[in-house]
């Protein structure tokens, strides 16, 4: 037996290997960090987890179909709660631990961009971005619904008046515009 030959890899370290020359091969890691992509998909898949594990142990049944209404009150609030997060002069406090501001870019709204390291720039990534944030706000509703459906409906309703308000407000900027413009 050889103790200075090389030792046998494990599965975990192989599949390490197969990552970074995937990784490699798919872009530069200054351009795109491809391991805290992963790192936020398991992450992801935890939190998803864990709420379906909270609704399992409640033994709560799902639903047979979702109203209509409870549909479009839910896509208004994560839309509204999405840009909140994501955008908001107001929320930028609980971004800037991960991002840098860059400026106004709409009404209540800054531009940030992700800074730091591998994780922090990751999760700058996801704090900045309202597609990204939908996802997880759908999945904390989804299952919120499930253990709460009569708080978690007066939440949504409250956030999707919200999001009906501000449409108003916006469209009423756009209409004293026009009107200001042709004067």
């Amino acid at each position: 037996m050889n103790h200075g030959a090389h030792k046998e890899s494990t599965p975990v370290q192989r599949a390490g290997a197969v990552f970074r020359r995937v990784s490699r091969a798919y872009s530069p890691p200054e351009e795109h960090q491809l391991a805290g992509h992963l790192g936020a998909l398991v992450a992801f898949g935890v939190y998803t987890a864990a709420w379906g594990a909270a609704v399992g142990v409640r033994r709560t049944a799902l639903p047979d179909r979702r109203r209509p209404l409870d549909l479009l009150l839910t896509a208004a609030a994560v839309f509204r709660l999405g840009r909140l997060l994501s955008k908001g002069s107001v929320t930028s406090p609980l971004r800037a631990p991960f991002t840098r501001y860059e400026g106004a870019s709409g009404p209540a709204e800054v531009k940030e961009s992700p800074r730091g390291g591998r994780i922090r720039s990751t999760v700058g990534e996801l704090a900045t971005c309202p597609f990204c944030l939908s996802v997880w706000l759908t999945t904390t509703f989804t299952g919120a619904h499930q253990l709460w459906p009569r708080a978690t409906r007066t939440v949504t309703e409250a956030i999707a008046a919200l999001a009906v308000a501000d449409t108003m407000q916006l469209g009423y900027d756009c209409l004293l515009q026009k009107n200001s413009g042709s004067s």
